[in-house]
């Protein structure tokens, strides 16, 4: 009967998949990781990311809900972890800037930024945690009726005009790019010592358009990687915006597994979630590749290179070790430990990849 129904799935979608099937890589992942002090739990986990020593920082959606002006209530933890897992602090506890945890990332100072959704900040934090740049600014409660933020609404916002902002990359001149994300749609760059440089892109299906860019990553060469989630495909720009090219992930799921989290997707909905970039990170020990992690469904986390051709994949959508409810965030400190931040499952996996 299984066999029957991937056969028929396969006729239907048609040209959508193209690409044939990939083998499963060999991996492990590390149970009871990290260890949160006693009592303590997180939230919905949005972002992942490794410093030079090895500490691994969780952003989470966990902590006292906050209310007010951030469209409702919110709430966003940031802690910070040893390589082995073991409690270190929380930083920026009951910042101002929390609303919602999205993802954070570390530049090679070890410096902590911190991407607030709902908020619309980006904030810089030094290896102490102490706060060093702020972008974008919470709107204040006596703003009104203008908090409230139509996702239908896609014109697009300069400087640091953010409107639900996503993640945050830097090239080797160490300007700042950021995708711009659930309403503006468009990459804003800055220079190194925080100024407003350009934006590129719109809300759309076309090259250089996106529909969420939700994740960015930028390689040796300085080719930057915009995740275009909903477009279900990686788009790839120089430093200056301008399209070199694209590519999608389309390798069919495995149809016995269900979605963590709603609905399991079919027909169109499924072949628009397969290969939906979540999550990208690029290993500093091996620049060819990368890792994509998929939305909620299908699940799953690839190893591809820059071009978008599959080597292999990891897991599968799930609630047990090894499985995952969609990678939101990924941090890849090399090319055979990954660590995924799962929003549906509330937790982190530390994966381990054998050769």
């Amino acid at each position: 009967m299984k066999k029957y129904l991937f056969t028929l799935f396969m006729l239907i979608a048609g040209t959508a998949f193209a690409q044939q099937s990939v083998s499963q890589l060999k991996y492990t992942s590390v149970p009871n990781f990290p260890d949160l002090p006693g009592g303590q739990n997180f939230g919905e986990v949005a972002g992942v990311a490794v410093n030079s020593k090895g500490h691994v920082f969780v952003f989470s959606r966990s902590g006292p809900i906050v209310s007010g002006p951030a469209l409702g209530g919110g709430s966003g933890q940031l802690f910070e972890f040893d390589a082995q897992g073991r409690y270190i602090r929380e930083i920026g506890k009951g910042l101002y800037g929390w609303a919602e945890a999205h993802s954070v990332r570390i530049d090679r100072n070890d410096h902590i930024w911190a991407i607030d959704k709902m908020s619309s900040m980006i904030i810089q934090f030094d290896p102490a945690g102490r706060v060093v740049t702020v972008y974008g600014r919470r709107q204040e409660a006596e703003a009104g009726p203008k908090l409230k933020i139509d996702p239908k609404d896609h014109s697009r916002g300069e400087g640091t005009d953010f409107r639900l902002p996503t993640d945050i990359a830097w090239d080797s001149k160490d300007n700042t790019y950021i995708t711009d994300g659930y309403v503006n749609s468009r990459v804003a760059k800055f220079n190194k010592a925080g100024e407003y440089v350009m934006s590129w892109g719109e809300y759309g299906t076309g090259d250089g358009q996106f529909r969420t860019p939700h994740s960015i990553v930028i390689d040796k060469n300085d080719n930057v990687y915009v995740g275009d989630r909903t477009n279900h495909r990686v788009q790839v720009f120089d430093t200056n915006g301008k399209f070199l090219r694209k590519f999608q992930i389309d390798v069919p799921p495995d149809l016995t597994t269900r979605s963590v989290n709603g609905n399991t997707p079919t027909g169109d909905a499924l072949a628009r979630s397969i290969g939906a970039p979540n999550s990208l990170c690029i290993p500093p020990d091996n620049q060819s590749v990368m890792f994509l992690g998929e939305s909620t469904f299908p699940g799953r986390i690839f190893k591809i290179t820059l071009d978008g051709k599959v080597l292999g994949v990891i897991g599968r959508s799930g609630r047990q070790l090894g499985q995952f409810s969609g990678a939101h965030a990924l941090a890849c400190p090399s090319e055979h430990l990954i660590y995924a931040a799962e929003s549906s499952n509330w937790r982190v996996q530390k994966i381990i990849i054998k050769d």
